[in-house]
């Protein structure tokens, strides 16, 4: 599966290129455009889950085990997990937001039933592996309901209540405005109260805890070491960016208000990378020096991570929902809610016995992205030979 990440990788960036030279000047307007800020809201917390708040601190330690894991020695464990959640990486949703924004309007690929069929099998998938992963870490950060390390009834009854919210939420577009929003302030807020306890924490000094910020620097000057899986784990990684790229560029395409082509890039790469990196630092420096997580620090990452969850899981739940016409208006209240909830919770039990893996997903979405530009070149050279060239004469592009 490695030469096949490896292939979709190259193909992406190619992509990437291709777009910024033939339409990176166009604007790029989405079907239910807001505000600059909103966007990024949006895209931050809809693009992002439970992970980047749970995995850190649970990671830096096999970065730093040069022993086992000899491929890190290039690094350091925070330029590592700043490089497997951000920058260079948010450019997968970049081509996936663009394509659906002014592509897919006139290429209709996934209008094809069978398309649309994989791709929301693809969404659904990604949601139940979203919730799969925070039922998997809660043990670790609320010890006092595990056995010994292991799940019990309560995560379980925990996560259910939490996809039960997410669905609920789902039936109502001013929920994700909202969710959003809150998700992004809340997320600051954690990072001040994280930050504050570091340096108010009697261990090391301010300069110490700023100057952390410089060992992200290498992972601008190795960029080119990440592009490419170094393990099984990062390939892990990969393949899950993947799983989630293309519903992500389709439901963040929406809310686009008139940026230019090259401007999108930057803000997907720039914007989300900031808190991400400041986030970071500072759950670095705990590990670094040794500092236990307080309680008030603990029940607020658990808080803001299911947040970040239902955010997400609204989203995804909205979009498969109104690509197969899944939804409130014709089924009601009632029947919408149970049958979500039903193949939500069914489909997260079993990533928890193994059955599904995120890497298959993602390889499902690989295929999907080169057979979508397969299906462009055949259009563009029988049916609709003039598909190019409409669009890139076009300053303004809407969603229809």
């Amino acid at each position: 599966m490695t030469l096949w990440l490896s292939a979709g990788i190259f193909f992406t960036f190619a992509c990437i290129i291709g777009i910024l030279l033939k339409w990176g000047n166009i604007r790029c307007v989405g079907v239910t455009p807001v505000s600059t800020f909103t966007f990024i809201a949006i895209l931050f917390t809809s693009g992002l889950d439970v992970g980047l708040i749970m995995f850190p601190l649970t990671e830096f330690a096999g970065y730093a085990d040069l022993v086992t894991n000899p491929e890190y020695a290039f690094s350091n464990p925070l330029a590592i997990e700043f490089g497997f959640w951000a920058f260079l990486i948010w450019s997968f949703y970049f081509l996936t937001c663009f394509y659906f924004c002014v592509l897919e309007p006139k290429v209709q690929f996934f209008s094809i039933p069978l398309v649309k069929l994989v791709n929301n099998i693809v969404i659904i998938g990604t949601c139940a592996f979203t919730a799969f992963l925070l039922l998997s870490n809660l043990p670790w950060y609320i010890p006092q309901l595990a056995d010994s390390g292991n799940l019990t009834a309560s995560f379980y009854v925990i996560v259910l209540a939490i996809i039960a919210l997410s669905v609920y939420s789902s039936t109502d577009i001013r929920y994700v405005k909202v969710l959003s929003l809150a998700s992004t302030w809340l997320f600051i807020a954690l990072i001040l109260l994280l930050w504050a306890s570091a340096l108010f924490s009697q261990q090391g000094t301010a300069a110490e805890f700023f100057s952390t910020f410089n060992l992200l620097g290498n992972y601008f000057s190795n960029l080119h070491k990440f592009v490419l899986p170094l393990n099984a784990y990062h390939e892990f990684y990969l393949y899950w960016w993947f799983a989630w790229c293309i519903m992500i560029g389709q439901f963040t395409s929406r809310f686009v208000s008139g940026l230019r082509t090259y401007q999108v890039l930057l803000a997907m790469l720039v914007f989300p990378s900031i808190p991400i990196a400041v986030w970071f630092v500072g759950l670095y420096y705990y590990h670094l020096n040794e500092l236990s997580v307080n309680s008030v620090i603990n029940v607020s990452m658990v808080i803001v991570g299911i947040i970040f969850v239902i955010n997400s899981l609204d989203s995804l739940i909205r979009l498969y929902t109104d690509n197969l016409n899944l939804t409130v208006e014709r089924f009601g209240t009632t029947q919408y809610f149970v049958g979500n909830l039903v193949i939500l919770s069914g489909l997260t039990l079993l990533f928890t016995l193994d059955f599904l893996q995120i890497q298959w997903v993602g390889a499902l979405v690989i295929g999907l992205i080169f057979s979508c530009f397969v299906f462009m070149m055949f259009k563009r050279f029988t049916s609709e030979p003039a598909i190019m060239r409409e669009v890139t004469g076009v300053n303004e592009v809407k969603v229809k």
